[in-house]
C-alpha cells in the first residue's frame, strides 16, 4: 500500500542530495525555500543527505574523494568520469554505491513518508527505485538533473522515470538516447531568488561602503564555488605583479588551506586592495559589486555570475562535466576562456581598459535574458502527479 499520503493537508517532500560539490545542494536548498514561501508552511519539505547512513570510509570516497581530484588531481576525477560513461562500468558502479548507501535511504523513506520524493544527485536514482520496489510504494519520484549542458549517462541508467533538465540541448541529447518526450520537463537553471535581482546604482555604493571597498573603484573577483578557485593563490600572485589598477576579491570557501596560503601572499607584498574570504554568506553582493568574476565552470557559480550580468574569465572548468557550460559561455560571447594563469593578467587589463570590449560582453549576457528557474520548478513540483 503506498505510504505516500499523510493525514493531514501538509505534503511533505523528500530530497535527496550528495555534497560532491555545491552543485547538487545548491538548487535542492534554492527549490525548496521557494516552495515553502510559495506554500507559507502548509507544505513540508526535509532535505536528506544521501549518505548520511552510510560508513565513513564510503563517505570518505565519495565525498572528500571527489574534493580531492577536482582541486588536487583532476585528471583522477576526469579519467574516472570518462570510463563510466562506458554502460557496463557506470552501471557497476551504480550497483556497488547503491549496496553501500541504500540503507540509509531507505530509513529516510520508511521513518517520514513522503508524498513525494525529488532526487537532486545520480547516485540516489537505483537506490530510490529499488526501495519503492521492494515496498511496494506508490510514491511519485521526479529527478532533477543539476548538470545543465553536459550530464553523466549515468543520470539515464533508468529511462523510465520523470526528469526536469535545464537546457533544450540537454533534452534533444536525451531524446537521442531514447528517452520519453513526456517524461521531461525544461526549464531554467536554479539558482537562490536573490540571484533574479542586480545589484546597481545606491545599493552597490551602500554594500562597497560596508565591505570596505572604495566608491569608484573597479573589483576582481576570484571565485571557484565552495573549496575555493583551483589555483586561486597562483592567479592571484599574477595578478599583483602585474600592477592591475584594480581591487580584488578572492573567496576561499571552505578551503582552509588555500585561504592561510592567500594571507600569507598578501603580508609577502603587503598590499592593501586585496580582501580574502573564507565560506561567505553574501556571495551574491560581492558578485553584485563586482566587475569580473575569475572562475571555474561549475554549474551554480556560472550562473550566479551570468544572472548577475557580469562578465566571466573562465580559467578552470572539468573536462568533460563542465565542458558544456564553458561551451555555452564563450560560444555566446559572454565570456572569455583562458586556462593559462600567465595570460590572466592580459585579459583583465584588456576588460578594463577596452570599453568596447567590455560593453559588447555585457550586451550579449543581457540579450541572453537568462532567466532563474526557481520559481518555474517550485510550481512544477508542486503541482506534480504521476
Amino acid at each position: 500500500m503506498p505510504c505516500g499520503k499523510n493525514n493531514n493537508t501538509m505534503e511533505k517532500y523528500l530530497f535527496f542530495y550528495l555534497k560532491t560539490g555545491g552543485g547538487h545542494l545548491a538548487p535542492a536548498k534554492a527549490v525548496a525555500e521557494k516552495m515553502r514561501s510559495r506554500q507559507n508552511g502548509r507544505v513540508e519539505i526535509l532535505l536528506a543527505d544521501g549518505l548520511l547512513g552510510a560508513k565513513s570510509i564510503i563517505k570518505l570516497i565519495i565525498e572528500s574523494g571527489y574534493k580531492n581530484a577536482v582541486n588536487q588531481a583532476v585528471w583522477t576525477f576526469e579519467l574516472l568520469y570518462a570510463l563510466n560513461k562506458i554502460k557496463p562500468i557506470g552501471k557497476l558502479t551504480a550497483f556497488l554505491v547503491t549496496h553501500f548507501i541504500k540503507g540509509g535511504i531507505e530509513k529516510e523513506i520508511l521513518e517520514n513518508k513522503p508524498d513525494k520524493i525529488v532526487i537532486f544527485h545520480f547516485f540516489i536514482i537505483q537506490p530510490v527505485f529499488e526501495i519503492l520496489k521492494k515496498h511496494n510504494l506508490n510514491i511519485p519520484v521526479i529527478t532533477v538533473v543539476t548538470d545543465p549542458f553536459t550530464a553523466h549517462p549515468i543520470w539515464f541508467l533508468n529511462k523510465d522515470q520523470k526528469f526536469i533538465v535545464f537546457s533544450e540541448m540537454l533534452r534533444e541529447k536525451c531524446v537521442k538516447m531514447g528517452i520519453d518526450n513526456d517524461n521531461m520537463k525544461v526549464f531554467p537553471f536554479v539558482l537562490d531568488t536573490k540571484f533574479s535581482h542586480k545589484i546597481d546604482g545606491q545599493k552597490a555604493q551602500i554594500i562597497r561602503r560596508n565591505l570596505g571597498y572604495k566608491p569608484d573603484s573597479k573589483i576582481i573577483l576570484i571565485m571557484g564555488g565552495g573549496d575555493g578557485m583551483p589555483k586561486g593563490k597562483k592567479i592571484l600572485k599574477k595578478i599583483i605583479t602585474s600592477n592591475i589598477d584594480a581591487e580584488i576579491a578572492i573567496v576561499c570557501g571552505n578551503n582552509k588551506k588555500m585561504f592561510r596560503h592567500v594571507i600569507k601572499i598578501i603580508e609577502k607584498f603587503r598590499i592593501s586592495n586585496i580582501r580574502v574570504y573564507g565560506y561567505i554568506d553574501f556571495v551574491h553582493s560581492l558578485i553584485g559589486i563586482s566587475d569580473i568574476v575569475i572562475t571555474k565552470c561549475g554549474a551554480s557559480t556560472f550562473m550566479e555570475i551570468l544572472l548577475m550580468g557580469k562578465i566571466p574569465v573562465i580559467n578552470n572548468y572539468i573536462w568533460e562535466q563542465e565542458k558544456g557550460n564553458m561551451e555555452f559561455v564563450c560560444d555566446s560571447d559572454m565570456g572569455i576562456l583562458e586556462k593559462k594563469i600567465g595570460r590572466v593578467p592580459g585579459v583583465l587589463n584588456k576588460l578594463l581598459t577596452d570599453n568596447e570590449l567590455y560593453n559588447s560582453i555585457s550586451t550579449n549576457i543581457k540579450n541572453a535574458s537568462i532567466r532563474n528557474g526557481v520559481g518555474p520548478v517550485s510550481k512544477y513540483l508542486l503541482e506534480f502527479k504521476q
